[in-house]
């Protein structure tokens, strides 16, 4: 199987794509305003908590993505059996390792 074809749609989080993508651009309005505390010259901490509050938006709508991929491309796959269902496992685990570290 090719690669696009591998991860071609529809994929776990599509049912709820209009929510995600205002989510996201909640977040984006998030991170503008951060932009425009240091262009206004805000106090660190104010500035700081934003951030905080960014990264805790984004990090909240990554475990959102990650269950729905969890729920439905790794059990889609792991129901079918065969060796698509390790590999989906695998970049699974790959993914929450990378979430991990950020």
């Amino acid at each position: 199987m090719a690669e696009d074809e591998a991860h071609a749609g529809p994929h776990g989080y599509s049912a709820q794509r209009e929510a995600h993508v205002k989510r996201l651009r909640r977040i984006e309005g998030q991170v503008r305003g951060l932009q425009r505390m240091v262009e206004q010259d805000v106090y660190c901490i104010d500035i700081l908590t934003q951030v905080s509050a960014s990264t805790k938006a984004l990090q909240s709508f990554a475990l959102s993505l990650l269950e729905e991929h969890l729920r439905h491309c790794v059990a889609e796959a792991v129901n079918n059996g065969g060796p698509e269902g390790d590999d989906k496992v695998a970049e699974a685990t790959a993914a929450i390792a990378r979430l991990l570290r950020s």
